[in-house]
């Protein structure tokens, strides 16, 4: 019987100083990112199922929160303190599992790599949503740093 190897996580030594940061910092700067890299589903209104809602991302071993919503179109940072309506959390190698696309997101749920907690309905859109989107062109060269990275955190973490 072959035993599977745990996924790779980063120590605490090296997560220390993001926990330091204010969760608005983090927040911000995830945002203006995604807005740029969902810029076409925003404005096609693919993202709408997020108006108004409150979305919590824990990236556990980095000790990363971030809260955003959608408001008129843009995704915009959330007050933490604010009640959420949906968390997704697990490791900063399986969200980069995920980002890259080298794991489907059904793979990651089902295998508990990645966890949903609160609405429910909300997480299945979400859900479909990342297994539908297809990255723009201009997007591969962010696509193929997030699966280098990906093989790197293999390797060393």
């Amino acid at each position: 019987m072959q035993t599977r190897k745990p996924p790779p996580r980063l120590s605490r030594l090296l997560t220390f100083p993001v926990g330091l940061v204010p969760t608005a910092t983090h927040s911000t700067t995830v945002c203006l990112a995604l807005n740029r890299i969902f810029a076409t589903a925003l404005r096609d209104g693919e993202l709408e199922f997020l108006e108004g809602r409150v979305v919590r991302i824990r990236v556990n071993d980095l000790r990363l929160r971030l809260c955003f919503t959608l408001e008129r179109g843009r995704l915009r940072p959330a007050d933490e303190r604010r009640p959420h309506d949906l968390t997704i959390e697990g490791d900063t190698y399986d969200f980069l599992l995920l980002a890259s696309r080298r794991e489907d997101p059904d793979t990651l749920f089902f295998n508990r790599r990645l966890r949903l907690g609160g609405d429910t309905e909300l997480g299945l859109y979400v859900k479909n949503f990342l297994d539908a989107y297809e990255p723009p062109e201009r997007l591969q060269p962010l696509m193929g740093t997030l699966e280098r990275a990906s093989r790197l955190f293999e390797r060393f973490a």
